[in-house]
């Protein structure tokens, strides 16, 4: 693409030949209309995109730091054999502090499941216990859930492995969902683009055919529809983009409620990726116009 010619298409000043190019009608609508409303759906997919993502790098990073013990034994022997987990989680290299979870804690588990003011004592919970790791290339899970169905068999380490790598790849997946959505939504916008400047083309075949008599080129004739339509394009997708923004920031905040979709968003430089959108959109339009006018030129005689 020619950066130069579409810096010029937003830019440069049409002169007389941006005059046979129709103003308002049927294709500049179509065209403002097209441009924001897939500008307006390119923010969320964007914004889904890079919400996935930071919530794999989240899943990934807090379940790859610790592991989890439980010890399910009767009442008569589970402080005997939690201490006595204590002691091995203690001598097991590559981790830290091993925790024992308070009843409140425990609590705050279940509620999810069971509602809020759990009866812990009156349930049969297992004791739990978060272990740390300080060094993963140290640390053997296989010989310490070895080691403790030797000495404690009651207890059962959790790695979170099985519970990790279904979910990071399905933010993964999602994350590749909206990369696709956002192709499909350059590739809509470009063929909506074209069909308005073939339908423009078209309604000004007799001027067109005029402006060769008189020595008019091709590339002339088309870059005036160029620069019209980038700017159209340019238009609609900054409108679409605003109002995108906009619906994304009246989301509900995550810290506010915990529903479905509270972390879809911008954060940090993703803001910047999101102001792309009308440069994208521009470009596009520049593309999918010069694409069809050359075409369409080359048909009419």
């Amino acid at each position: 693409m020619d950066l130069r010619a579409l810096v010029t298409s937003l830019t440069g000043d049409g002169a007389s030949g941006d005059r046979i190019v129709p103003p308002t009608g049927f294709t500049a609508q179509l065209t403002l209309f097209a441009a924001g409303a897939m500008a307006f759906l390119a923010v969320f997919a964007l914004a889904l995109s890079l919400a996935t993502g930071r919530l794999a790098d989240r899943w990934a990073e807090s379940l790859a730091q610790t592991v989890t013990v439980r010890v399910s034994a009767p009442s008569t022997e589970v402080e005997a054999q939690t201490e006595n987990v204590m002691q091995i989680l203690r001598a097991t290299p590559g981790v830290g502090e091993p925790r024992l979870l308070d009843d409140a804690e425990i609590a705050d588990l279940l509620t999810p499941w069971f509602g809020p003011d759990v009866p812990v004592d009156a349930l049969p919970v297992p004791r739990l216990i978060e272990l740390p790791i300080i060094d993963a290339s140290d640390f053997d899970a296989a010989g310490l859930r070895l080691r403790l169905e030797g000495e404690v068999p009651n207890a059962v380490l959790d790695d979170h492995t099985e519970w990790r790598r279904p979910l990071v790849s399905a933010a993964s997946r999602l994350q590749m969902l909206g990369i696709f959505s956002l192709l499909l939504i350059a590739a809509a916008s470009a063929a909506m683009i074209t069909l308005a400047a073939r339908a423009a083309l078209a309604a000004n075949g007799q001027v067109i055919r005029v402006l060769r008599l008189i020595g008019a080129r091709d590339i002339t004739i088309a870059t005036a529809f160029v620069r019209r339509f980038t700017r159209r394009a340019a238009l609609g997708a900054s409108v679409g983009t605003v109002l995108g923004l906009l619906a994304v920031i009246a989301l509900p905040d995550m810290e506010d409620s915990g529903q479905f979709l509270t972390g879809l968003g911008f954060q940090g430089w993703g803001w910047l990726w999101a102001l792309l959108i009308p440069l994208v959109a521009a470009a596009v339009g520049f593309l999918a116009t010069r694409w069809a006018a050359l075409t369409m030129l080359g048909q009419v005689r």
